[in-house]
């Protein structure tokens, strides 16, 4: 990781978790000052970091011009109070969750940081694991197949609070995960519980979340237990996923399916795949991302609209706690439901230039390059390496997979999938020593709404690839597609037809197709 000892950091709170982030901050080049109370606290931290201010005033951190940001480690009773001093002091502020106690709270946080400019990040530290994130980038690519339910467990024997209940104090890291996982908000959720040790505090809590799509969350929250659990599992119709952070083996995929035999589903084991992530620590990733905010006025993956997300799910929790389990119907703004799906996320290898314009919820992982002038619409994912060339014009949810170069005259509309290694050319003439650069050199190429082209697939120039058209891998295009063709072979042969489900479809005649499995028809077909 670089060295950030161009960016001042003071920690406040040095006790149970603050101590980490003064040791990930003092690695990184970037701690200046540790705020705590407890004088032998403050006379151990000026022991083991010389040349580090230790003060018990947080009034002296909020004063000192040479800090740039403070990385609050406090009571989450204290976070609204001392997040609000800080901005209003000019800092940029990295909180552990929760950001606030209530929803009202975080949202004007969350204003105030940007009416102020600054960066506002909120220490969901899982979403800095390389397991999660590796896990949120197989569910993102469709490697489990449709997602029909997560759930989690995080128990554990103490650490007891006063200020918060369980589900405040352990919940928001996995609210967090299954948001990123999910994309969206759920619709409904409903929270049961009990206390035991302390009348007012519960400690022991299940939360059911409901999806618009019908995917279900479950967790279970405990600080009663008498062993330590902190498992995830994502159940997918392919395969499944388990995301265990007690275990050397962080995360593994069950390729295991069930078949229907006579009408009756029977479980299909297969052998389980471990997953290799980066042995790297998720505090220290979520250390150097925060610096890296502050460096670049990036907003941070866990930024405060991504914490309001999370408030948004606790508060619901709570209400339906309060309320004896009374379900939750959370009414959302489609195109502003979810702060986190709204997000862009450009992992820290690819280059998006000045000038590309890049929607809303859309991924680019590793490696990519977005040239000037593109336009990737809402919820867009790219795969590694794919190269977006200026002017291109892509539209919402289309999906790019691995090496992959869309070139200057390539259009993808909405809901296009491009397989691994399939090409695209824009020049029928190429010629080394007379380069076609302009853009009137290069010729035409429009892939229609919902149109499919398989791995190592080659379109050449100036072709219209039809609506829901599928292109099988390795062909050869060089001429228009008729919507709904099943195109496969080099030369390329219908050799069918499809629906948008992505079912065969019959023919009838030469002007309808009609699909026998969901019902859908379309008119108009092309002479083939």
């Amino acid at each position: 990781m670089s060295d950030y000892k161009d960016v001042n950091i003071a920690v406040i709170g040095g006790g149970y978790w603050g101590k980490n982030l003064v040791r990930n901050f003092a690695e990184l080049g970037a701690l200046r000052a540790v705020c705590d109370t407890d004088p032998a606290k403050l006379e151990e931290y000026a022991r083991l970091y010389p040349g580090v201010t230790v003060t018990a005033r947080y009034d002296d951190i909020l004063g000192d011009q040479t800090i740039a940001g403070v990385a609050i480690a406090t009571p989450a009773v204290d976070h609204y109070r001392m997040v609000k001093a800080a901005i209003g002091a000019g800092k940029d502020v990295l909180v552990e969750k929760p950001l606030a106690l209530t929803l009202a709270q975080g949202s004007e946080l969350a204003a105030l940081a940007a009416a102020q400019g600054r960066v506002l990040m909120v220490g969901h530290v899982l979403e800095y694991h390389p397991a999660v994130q590796e896990l949120v980038a197989l569910v993102r690519r469709g490697y489990l197949g449709r997602i029909h339910y997560i759930y989690s467990n995080r128990l554990n024997l103490g650490k007891f609070r006063t200020e918060e209940n369980i589900l405040w104090s352990f919940a928001p890291h996995d609210i967090s995960v299954i948001i990123r996982l999910m994309g969206e908000l759920p619709v409904e959720v409903v929270s049961s519980g009990g206390a035991y040790l302390n009348r007012d505090i519960v400690d022991v809590t299940v939360t059911n979340l409901t999806f618009a799509g019908g995917t279900r969350g479950h967790i279970f929250v405990s600080w009663l237990h008498p062993f330590k659990e902190q498992k995830l599992v994502v159940v997918g119709s392919d395969k499944m996923a388990v995301f265990d952070d007690l275990s050397t083996e962080k995360l593994i995929v069950y390729p295991h399916k069930v078949n229907w035999v006579d009408h009756c589903p029977v479980a299909a084991r297969a052998e389980a795949e471990v997953i290799k992530v980066p042995a790297e620590e998720p505090l220290k990733r979520e250390c150097a991302h925060f610096l890296d905010c502050i460096r670049t006025r990036n907003e941070p993956l866990t930024g405060a609209q991504s914490a309001l997300a999370v408030l948004t799910v606790l508060d619901a929790s709570q209400r339906s706690l309060s309320a004896n389990s009374k379900k939750i119907v959370l009414e959302h703004d489609r195109d502003k439901e979810n702060a986190a799906a709204a997000e862009v996320f450009i992992h820290p290898s690819s280059i998006v230039e000045a000038g590309a314009v890049v929607g809303a919820g859309t991924r680019i992982w590793h490696f990519c390059h977005i040239m000037p002038g593109a336009t990737l619409g809402r919820n867009c994912n790219l795969g590694q390496n794919v190269f977006v060339a200026s002017n291109v014009s892509i539209g919402n949810n289309v999906k790019i997979q691995n090496n992959v170069s869309v070139y200057e005259g390539v259009t993808l509309e909405d809901d296009v999938f491009c397989g691994p290694s399939c090409v695209f050319t824009n020049v029928k003439t190429p010629r080394s020593a007379y380069p076609r650069n302009t853009s009137s050199d290069y010729q035409k190429t429009v892939v229609k709404k919902g149109a499919s082209i398989g791995a190592n697939a080659t379109i050449l120039p100036g072709v219209t690839i039809g609506e829901y058209a599928l292109i099988g891998a390795g062909a050869l295009i060089s001429k228009d597609v008729p919507k709904h063709a099943v195109v496969i072979g080099n030369p390329p042969r219908i050799h069918g037809w499809i629906c948008k489900c992505g079912s065969t479809i019959s023919k009838s005649g030469m002007r309808e197709i009609k699909c026998m499995y969901c019902g859908d028809s379309d008119t108009g077909l092309e002479q083939s």
